[in-house]
């Protein structure tokens, strides 16, 4: 009876710690489903209620964004800070910082939202995506306006700077996309001509050259050994004929496409000697590209596709064929990728452009675009910051000229159609490329004390 009874007990004892432990699981999952559906209340579940994964990382990495913005413009003790002597660039897409070295303007920020919603997602991925344009100087002669830096053609050796390009870095995004261009991707031909070395290709070395030095070449008509050394063997004599007409300009437009092919670049961008550009954004601009797809980027001077007569060659009483394409102005500038140009090659190259010229009787821009659009049916895209002297410079705002790729000049009834910008005076810079170039990067050698400390 004694063993029965503590058999029994111990049935009991164990009966019991289970109905315990079934007890404490009960209590266990209503505490985590009365969670749920606290969860559920605040936040919501499914369709639209359901919190976006990637806004949430991307809050949750905001104070690493803040901390590398306050470690770039100036935060002590930090590794990632640059020199003093360091100018630094952080823009996005429609609106552009510009924090000068030294003076009272260091480490100011002057506008608030330039690390705003196209900001990436850590101080670690901004850091490599972020672009390098170092700006080395030499060189002698009078800076416009009469002053005397120790530099004419290029900036004074202490006023080297670093410009950080953050402006094409995508928005915040779960997977962030990694640039797929740079500036050594591109090729930047530009066509002169020996009457324009000393006036336009000389405002050029002394701006926006200095972005794209080693990217940039000039294809001109003669031989010049002074500006042979001052671009460091970057001029191309392509001997064709000097002057402005069809043959002289098909004749050097052939040379810029055939000397692309010739390089690995993956893209080709042309431009006029008239022209200024902004070579950052250009960079931004293609990197929303693919050069392994047709691209043919620019902007026309009409305001309707152009409409031409082709000779028939089928029959003697077979009316002329009517053509219609649009095409990219060279006065504005255009780039065509990579993997264009190499379906440009067999119609194109080896003096074939000249002849597509030729037998069109167009200058070397619409014949561009009459191959193109219509010969291999690749459609112009358009892009509106591109500008020409054809267009009225002035209507361009002085807000917007960091979201510009180029601009032009050109004097028309005895008055200068140029951009309005502060700076130089009208007799020193009346072409306003001085002025644009020291709006965009203040701290460069040529720029006047006064724009660098505004």
């Amino acid at each position: 009876m004694r063993c029965f009874r503590k058999k029994m007990s111990l049935v009991y004892t164990a009966t019991y710690r289970y109905k315990r432990a079934l007890q404490t699981m009960a209590a266990g999952l209503f505490l985590i489903y009365m969670t749920l559906v606290l969860y559920q209340n605040v936040y919501g579940y499914g369709g639209q209620d359901q919190p976006d994964p990637e806004l949430a990382e991307s809050a949750g990495n905001l104070q690493d964004i803040q901390s590398f913005g306050a470690l770039i413009l100036g935060g002590a003790g930090s590794a990632l800070r640059p020199a003093a002597d360091a100018s630094v660039v952080i823009s996005k897409r429609d609106n552009s910082v510009l924090l000068p070295a030294g003076d009272d303007s260091s480490g100011k920020v002057l506008d608030s939202n330039s690390v705003g919603a196209e900001a990436v997602k850590s101080a670690k991925w901004v850091k490599q995506a972020a672009h390098r344009f170092v700006v080395p100087a030499s060189g002698s002669g009078p800076r416009p306006g009469g002053a005397t830096p120790s530099d004419a053609r290029y900036l004074a050796p202490d006023d080297q700077r670093t410009l950080y390009d953050v402006h094409r870095v995508p928005a915040v995004t779960g997977t962030p996309k990694p640039p797929t261009t740079e500036l050594d991707d591109l090729l930047i031909s530009v066509k002169t001509t020996k009457g324009y070395h000393d006036t336009r290709l000389e405002m050029i070395i002394k701006t926006w050259y200095q972005l794209a030095k080693e990217q940039t070449w000039f294809f001109t008509d003669t031989d010049d050994a002074h500006y042979q050394k001052l671009t460091n063997n970057h001029m191309v004599n392509t001997n064709c004929s000097q002057g402005h007409f069809r043959k002289a300009l098909c004749c050097k437009m052939g040379k810029e496409f055939e000397f692309f092919l010739d390089s690995a670049k993956k893209w080709w961008c042309h431009f006029d000697d008239d022209n200024y550009v902004n070579v950052p954004r250009l960079v931004r601009l293609l990197d929303d590209y693919s050069p392994t797809q047709d691209w043919y980027l620019g902007k026309p001077s009409i305001s309707s596709p152009l409409e031409i007569f082709l000779d028939s060659t089928k029959s003697s009483t077979e009316v002329n064929k009517k053509v219609t394409f649009w095409f990219a102005t060279g006065g504005a500038g255009f780039c065509i990728s990579r993997a264009l140009a190499l379906k440009m090659m067999p119609i194109a190259a080896s003096g074939k452009f000249v002849a597509i010229g030729d037998k069109i009787r167009f200058p070397d821009d619409v014949t561009m675009g009459f191959l193109i659009e219509h010969i291999l049916k690749v459609p112009l895209t358009m892009i509106d910051a591109f500008h020409s002297h054809l267009e009225p410079m002035e209507f361009i705002r002085p807000e917007t000229f960091h979201d510009q790729v180029s601009f032009s000049y050109a004097r028309m009834r005895n008055e200068w159609n140029v951009v309005k910008v502060d700076g130089f005076d009208l007799k020193t810079d009346p072409k306003r490329i001085y002025s644009l170039h020291c709006h965009l990067y203040p701290f460069f050698s040529i720029c006047p004390k006064s724009i660098k400390r505004r």
